[in-house]
């Protein structure tokens, strides 16, 4: 049985005061999603940390943070709001090094929009990748001083391959690739994306770092592993020759019902 996935859990501090013990048990990763806020990152937030490490005595498991994301974009075209998204990445990474957390998930700028319309502008694939490096490179040393991995994860990602050249493009260990399972099932299904296990295959070593949710296809249900009708044979079957040992984080709407059901997991081949 030791040749079968470990998962680890998203969730707010509230849910690892209850789900401690799982954690701890085997040393799950974990990703913490207290600090995606402005409001949080723009106030005092030692006293969160504060309460983490103390939750996590003992852990020696792989601890990440979900970034902030609402209402940022990477490629941000006018240079006065990238300022603020790179002071946000900033601030993240400032609680990454306080919580001792090696990973921060960031969101992709590539949306739907972006697939049918970069190749109808001149030099527009550039230039979505120039107002990343603008908006990231100034965070980059940052990251890298701290042992930080930034994740860039798909959001309306049609294309697999667009955010994996992104983030080759940094040349550098602070920047890698993350796939949410619903987020591309969302794409498969309703805009004609390719199926979730060529996410996982086109990301290959550059993957570090997986969101676990189940979906049908229509909206970002985050619905537990079964529910949907994300493949998952394929899934980790895909993942099963990468070396790159990406986190397997479960993101579910009710973090508190993290766990998916015994018996779904052994029908899976997938129990422990």
């Amino acid at each position: 049985m030791t040749d079968l996935p470990l998962l680890g859990a998203a969730m707010p501090l509230d849910t690892l005061d209850s789900l401690r013990d799982w954690i701890l048990a085997d040393h799950r990763d974990l990703e913490l999603q207290d600090f995606i806020d402005a409001e949080v990152l723009n106030g005092d937030w030692q006293p969160q940390v504060a309460r983490a490490r103390a939750l996590l005595d003992g852990y020696e498991g792989r601890l990440g943070i979900h970034g902030p994301f609402w209402g940022l974009s990477l490629a941000n075209p006018d240079p006065d709001l990238r300022a603020l998204v790179t002071r946000r990445m900033g601030q993240g990474l400032s609680v990454c090094a306080a919580l001792g957390a090696t990973q921060m998930v960031i969101h992709s700028p590539y949306s739907t929009w972006d697939y049918n319309n970069l190749d109808n502008y001149p030099d527009a694939r550039d230039r979505m990748v120039a107002l990343v490096h603008d908006t990231l490179d100034p965070v980059i040393a940052q990251a890298e001083d701290a042992g930080v991995t930034m994740v860039l994860e798909n959001i309306e990602d049609k294309d697999p391959d667009a955010r994996c050249l992104l983030a080759d493009s940094f040349s550098s260990p602070a920047v890698a690739v993350s796939i949410d399972t619903g987020h591309a099932q969302y794409a498969h299904g309703s805009t004609g994306a390719p199926p979730v296990d060529y996410y996982v295959h086109r990301a290959g070593n550059r993957l570090r770092h997986i969101h676990l949710q189940d979906a049908d296809g229509y909206a970002d249900r985050h619905w537990a592993i079964g529910q949907g009708t994300v493949n998952w044979h394929a899934v980790f079957a895909a993942l099963a020759p990468l070396t790159s040992r990406p986190r397997l984080i479960m993101e579910l709407r009710d973090p508190a019902g993290i766990l998916p059901s015994r018996d779904w997991l052994e029908a899976q081949g997938l129990a422990r």
